[in-house]
């Protein structure tokens, strides 16, 4: 089962490579048609572009962004349960949990409403929980 328990992790892993890719070949085409980076301040950062670039644009950084905040306490907790000993419930939270993360990544980079966003987040949440408490209960129970 510890592979098994791994495979959700990289998949994410590499479905945040896909996003750096679609942020970049959505982002540098526009900075392009901007007048390009000649004239960009010195040290400046992708969030200087908020109101500048279309936001649809912008939209595949934020979600690249969060794609680097809560899943690295997935990748965390994936990696806790693989050592001390994965079930098939583990796997499948794990499986929920990365799938919900790029259907996420796909709405929050195409259509971008709330409510569905929201209840993407809220319910990929509450399987990263579940690990959590799984994690705790192998590492810290009898």
């Amino acid at each position: 089962m510890q592979k098994e328990m791994l495979a959700p992790a990289a998949v994410l892993v590499l479905w945040t490579f896909v996003m750096l890719t679609w942020l970049a070949t959505s982002r540098l085409p526009a900075l392009k048609r901007m007048g390009g980076l000649a004239d960009a301040k010195p040290g400046g950062r992708g969030q200087d572009l908020e109101g500048v670039i279309p936001p649809q644009i912008n939209w595949k950084s934020h979600n690249y962004t969060h794609l680097l905040e809560q899943p690295t306490l997935f990748y965390a907790v994936s990696i806790i349960i693989a050592l001390t000993g994965a079930t098939k419930i583990d796997v499948v939270l794990a499986w929920g949990y990365a799938g919900l993360r790029i259907i996420h990544s796909l709405w929050q980079a195409l259509v971008n409403t709330i409510p569905v966003r929201l209840t993407l987040f809220v319910v990929s949440t509450g399987l990263l929980l579940a690990l959590a408490i799984r994690a705790a209960e192998n590492t810290l129970l009898p």
